[in-house]
């Protein structure tokens, strides 16, 4: 069974990021993100829901992030849905998901202000270095003649 795992999300920062590291010194940035979903309802009434993300960044996009986004800063990431289980203090057995960052694109201009220069000019980081220990590779697709 073939299966693909992939999310590209455009929002805000909900909260400045938190940069730690793990045990080997690799840089770990976590954040979070809302974004909004607008539509008119049958009756013509403007409608607004708000999800809000947890992301996870790593190694050198773990340390740009942190160093130049703050709540409130807009963002484009495109990652993987990452599910997490484990057991609290209590015992209660706990869960969570959240999009572990491949590649992002500040989306506002300097101050958290929307970017008023074309898209071309904004800045894009993709980090092509190792994945995190828990990624696994995937097989190299075979050519395909169409």
């Amino acid at each position: 069974m073939a299966s693909f795992n992939r999310v590209i999300l455009a929002g805000n920062l909900t909260r400045d990021p938190q940069l730690s590291y793990t045990p080997n010194n690799t840089p770990v940035c976590e954040f979070g993100m809302a974004v909004n979903r607008r539509w008119r309802d049958p009756d013509g009434n403007l409608k607004e829901e708000v999800c809000f993300v947890n992301l996870t960044a790593y190694a050198r996009r773990a340390e740009t992030i942190n160093q130049y986004m703050s709540k409130g800063s807009p963002i484009l990431v495109e990652g993987r849905l990452r599910y997490s289980q484990w057991t609290d203090k209590e015992g209660q057995n706990r869960s969570k998901l959240d999009v572990v960052v491949d590649s992002f694109t500040f989306l506002g201009g300097g101050g958290g202000a929307p970017s008023q220069g074309p898209a071309s000019a904004r800045p894009v980081v993709r980090d092509v270095g190792p994945p995190p220990a828990d990624d696994v590779p995937l097989p190299e697709e075979p050519d395909i003649p169409f």
